[in-house]
């Protein structure tokens, strides 16, 4: 692990500042009062020159380059996976810590791949870079954490109902000017999706590998043996995009090596850290997305033993994939760092 030294307040970079997760990082940051001393935004240079307000003070974008981080203690990455393999190792040579949200170091050896509330322990392997998980992944991993811990899980077959913020600021802005031009009888655009999203779904995230998979579920086959740190757990996915602007939600079944009951699933659910139950079919209460949106916990509901399988378990689970699918998952990862 490489040193890092504790201070009252750290000089925090955010490079991507000004995407859809850049400006999140912002706001969470702002709530949790996190100890900034200096705040250095980052961007392309297409954005270069752009003014954001943080706290009141206006700052300037500067453009990501290699030399950015001089006394730069945190840096946050954002800003594509192309980006964070070019820049973050120069940020972690000038002696920042790197919390990546991009895909680039996941599946790293050298790279820990964490979630504050299932495996803190990991952050701790750093060789100066962390990486954040796959927003679809946090979410489920957060549910199958007080599982796995009880009875090991044999197997996870999960559907995801990905919302358009999953694609970035263009593919929300795409989704609603979608329905202002359907309001209005026009022509829909469609450029950021394979098809209208507006009253669709589309059971395709991410490109097609050759077994059949996207890559965006073999994100969630992979990270999760390697947050769970258990390589026998078979995860297998299916994403779907929905004309949901923000928050994912999941249709997840689990089998594990002993029965869980449905008073003991739900038991174990509400004392783990980062989730909230919400389960009273008779009064309907179960999570849905615009419940879930802007919240920092996900919530599972629609808890029932499965009966197409012994030692069962079919649960929903609604997380906001901005929130804690992206940006406040590498804020706490940064605030283990420094307490």
């Amino acid at each position: 692990m490489c040193a890092f030294e504790k201070k009252e307040k750290y000089n925090v970079a955010i490079a991507g500042v000004t995407g859809a997760v850049g400006e999140t990082f912002l706001n969470i940051l702002a709530e949790r009062n996190f100890p900034i001393n200096k705040l250095k935004p980052l961007a392309s240079a297409r954005s270069a020159g752009k003014k954001i307000t943080y706290q009141g003070k206006e700052y300037e974008v500067e453009e990501l380059r290699h030399d950015s981080f001089e006394d730069v203690d945190i840096a946050l990455f954002s800003a594509g996976g192309g980006r964070s393999l070019e820049f973050a190792p120069s940020a972690a040579k000038a002696g920042a810590i790197v919390v990546d949200n991009s895909s680039a170091y996941r599946m790293d050896e050298e790279v820990p791949l964490v979630v504050p509330e299932v495996n803190p322990d990991d952050a701790f392997k750093h060789k100066g870079i962390i990486a954040n998980p796959n927003c679809t992944t946090i979410i489920m991993v957060v549910a199958l954490k007080p599982l796995h811990d009880f009875s090991k899980i044999k197997r996870v077959v999960v559907s995801s109902y990905q919302s358009a913020s999953g694609a970035g600021a263009q593919g929300m802005y795409e989704l609603e000017e979608q329905a202002k031009a359907w309001a209005k009888g026009e022509k829909l655009k469609v450029e950021n999706f394979q098809y209208q999203l507006l009253f669709n779904v589309i059971p395709h995230v991410d490109k097609f590998m050759e077994n059949g998979y996207t890559k965006e579920e073999m994100k969630m086959y992979n990270e999760t043996k390697k947050i769970l740190g258990d390589n026998n757990v078979p995860v297998s996915a299916t994403c779907v995009r929905v004309p949901v602007l923000t928050a994912h939600s999941e249709s997840i079944f689990v089998e594990t090596e002993d029965k869980i009951s449905v008073e003991k699933a739900k038991e174990l659910f509400s004392n783990a850290k980062g989730l909230q139950v919400m389960d009273n079919p008779e009064k309907n209460e179960y999570p849905i997305p615009l419940l879930a949106a802007g919240k920092d916990d996900c919530y599972v509901g629609r808890i029932r033993e499965d009966i197409s399988c012994e030692n069962a378990l079919s649960f929903w689970v609604c997380g906001d994939q901005l929130r804690k699918g992206a940006a406040l998952n590498a804020i706490q990862i940064a605030e283990l760092l420094i307490k």
